[in-house]
């Protein structure tokens, strides 16, 4: 575990802070529009479990994620020698692609059957990107937990309201 190795100067781990947390930043962006596009009208409609968040929840709950997940990945590429992290860096940014795409294909597209599938390969992924991250850095790997922990309540809820409307 290289967690307090500093590889790299502190000016260029700053800027890599920033960066790392930009990335993610705009990968929240991203799903964020998509979700604008069916949240009001389409979601709405939907027939949803009682214990189905308010939709205020989900913003600072996102965020919260997002920041954590940009610091978990800075944590992994200062930890040391950059080939040996790039296949956890590498999973990282698979995983947050797979991130975005859900939101695309449930709000989006307004498919709960589609994004139920793409939430189990992106369940997957997360839990690869935290082995991998843990292996590295033990902080990185618990700064991620909170995020597999939310999917795996999101891919449930996901599961639910596509069961709920299913025609």
């Amino acid at each position: 575990m290289a967690e307090t190795k500093q590889a790299r100067p502190v000016s260029t781990q700053a800027v890599g802070l920033g960066i790392s947390l930009m990335v993610c930043f705009v990968a929240g962006g991203v799903g964020g529009l998509a979700t604008t596009q069916g949240l009001d009208v389409w979601y709405e409609t939907l027939n949803k479990p009682t214990w189905n968040p308010p939709n205020w929840i989900f913003a600072p709950v996102w965020t919260t994620l997002y920041g954590l997940m940009g610091i978990a990945v800075w944590l992994v590429w200062r930890g040391g020698d950059l080939k040996d992290a790039q296949p956890a860096i590498a999973l990282f940014f698979i995983q947050l692609v797979l991130n975005s795409l859900w939101s695309v294909l449930f709000f989006g597209l307004q498919n709960p059957g589609a994004a139920l599938i793409e939430i189990v390969v992106l369940w997957l992924a997360i839990v690869a990107t935290n082995v991998s991250f843990f292996r590295r850095s033990m902080i990185a790997g618990g700064l991620m937990t909170p995020y597999l922990l939310w999917v795996s309540f999101a891919a449930f809820l996901n599961f639910t309201i596509w069961n709920l409307n299913r025609v």
